[in-house]
């Protein structure tokens, strides 16, 4: 049983050799590099980005309404001409218009016919719809700037803090590796003075319960560090992998430990999206509003039309040729000209309430903004506050790992002496790992500490810029 418990202890310092010696082929992944490949491959950064250029391209389809239609039309026909006096209605227009005398009989004279038509309308003044219109499309395009803004900040602050996360994961699977090491030293030299009869056999089966946990430890230390390296690769948008990352933000500490940033708070970006979506709604509220007016229009018409019908054909049934080239030549003209008023009296009522019903959408809006910015400013307190702790915290941990390590020597050269017993060890040697676990989690903290301010005041700078 002995052995197995060797061999396991030995594969696993293999497999930390050989995960140290893999890292040491790699190149190094900075937290800078790791911004720029995420900012460049993370999905919902694309998703954002192409939703901006879908709303600046409608905004250039939103300025050409103001323009007038011109609509150019030709048809060339052939068919009948019989007329009948009476009453016509023509249902969603799927009517035959044929123009022709009112014959007391049916006639099946056919000719070729043609009509040339240019219309022009144009809206030229809504009280100012078209451009309330511009300005909502305009609002729209500044929400989803500062949806792609704030989407991007909020995704550098996660990967900032996942990459801080993995390192320190890979520090405490260190840490759990020399534990596992310092155990399996332990059970060696307890083994040898157990087969001597130097000390009782329980201190055996002591020794095989620290191996055996401090593997567990070391297991489960190894299953942190692929989660947080899967969660990072996620962020970064590739392929999960094993990252060698920058040691620095667990071997120095930060030059300013309590940056400060010359930014505007109310420039957060989270802030300026939800006042951007205030400035959509609001904007829509105006827009809405000018559907109570009516809108005038101009329009115009000018038209050619042909006819393999001559102009006695009333009196003279004969008079007609189906010859197509004399049908659709036109030999007359029109023209039109004229201004019209379009005015729905029902719509102020109507509108009333949509006016009414965005502007309730504002203010719940504003909540949202006024929420927001609570937060944040309590966000900036607390992380004032831990980074006052955690560089407390960062001063006080080399002085344990010092104390817990002298005592670990003592109490191991005791023990291989007979002079203590093998519970104060293991109890020295349980300080020992607690004391390198908290070094390597203090700086880390205050570097999360750094972050969290960052985040809080909107300010990246004041992290990535900081060493």
């Amino acid at each position: 049983m002995l052995n197995t418990i060797s061999k396991q202890a030995f594969t696993g310092v293999l497999c930390i050799l050989f995960i140290g010696r893999a890292w040491g082929q790699q190149k190094i992944l900075s937290l800078k590099d790791a911004e720029q490949i995420a900012l460049s491959n993370y999905g919902t950064i694309k998703a954002k980005g192409n939703q901006l250029n879908a709303s600046k391209a409608y905004l250039n389809e939103t300025r050409t309404e103001a323009l007038p239609d011109v609509n150019i039309s030709a048809q060339q026909d052939y068919g009948t001409v019989n007329g009948q006096n009476g009453p016509l209605f023509g249902y969603k227009g799927l009517a035959v218009a044929s123009a022709g005398p009112a014959l007391p009989n049916q006639n099946w004279a056919a000719g070729f016919g043609a009509l040339y038509v240019t219309n022009v309308n144009w809206d030229f003044f809504s009280f100012g719809k078209a451009k309330e219109k511009i300005k909502v499309q305009n609002s729209v395009v500044t929400r989803d700037e500062n949806d792609l803004v704030q989407e991007q900040f909020q995704h550098q602050i996660r990967v900032a803090s996942t990459y801080l996360n993995l390192l320190v994961a890979q520090q405490l699977s260190k840490a759990e590796g020399d534990n596992l090491t310092r155990a399996t030293d332990l059970q060696k030299v307890v083994i040898a003075r157990v087969k001597n009869g130097l000390n009782p056999g329980v201190d055996s089966s002591l020794a095989n319960a620290e191996v055996s946990n401090a593997k567990i430890a070391f297991t489960n230390a190894q299953q942190t560090v692929q989660e947080q390296c899967n969660q990072l690769a996620q962020f970064l948008g590739i392929q999960p992998q094993n990252f060698l990352l920058d040691s620095a933000f667990i071997t120095k500490a930060p030059p300013k430990p309590d940056p400060q940033t010359t930014l505007n708070f109310d420039n957060h970006p989270e802030l300026n999206y939800y006042r951007s979506l205030i400035g959509v709604s609001d904007e829509q509220a105006n827009y809405y509003n000018t559907f109570k007016y009516p809108t005038f229009t101009l329009f115009g018409i000018y038209q050619g039309r042909g006819s393999g019908f001559s102009s006695n054909f009333g009196v003279n049934q004969s008079a007609y040729t189906s010859s197509y080239g004399s049908g659709v030549d036109p030999t007359r003209y029109n023209y039109l000209l004229g201004v019209a008023v379009i005015w729905n009296i029902t719509n102020p009522f109507r509108v009333r309430y949509q006016v009414q019903s965005q502007r309730f959408l504002s203010a719940a809006y504003k909540n949202q903004y006024d929420l927001v910015d609570q937060q944040l400013r309590d966000q900036l307190v607390l992380a004032e506050t831990r980074i006052n702790n955690s560089l407390k915290n960062y001063h006080e941990a080399p002085v344990e790992v010092k104390a817990a390590n002298d005592a670990y020597n003592q109490k191991f050269a005791l023990y291989k002496n007979g002079l203590a017993n093998i519970v104060d060890f293991t109890q020295a040697l349980y300080t020992l790992n607690r004391a390198e676990v908290d070094l390597d989690i203090t700086l880390n903290n205050v570097w999360q500490a750094i972050l969290s301010k960052a985040a809080a005041t909107g300010d990246f700078g004041i992290f990535i810029n900081n060493f």
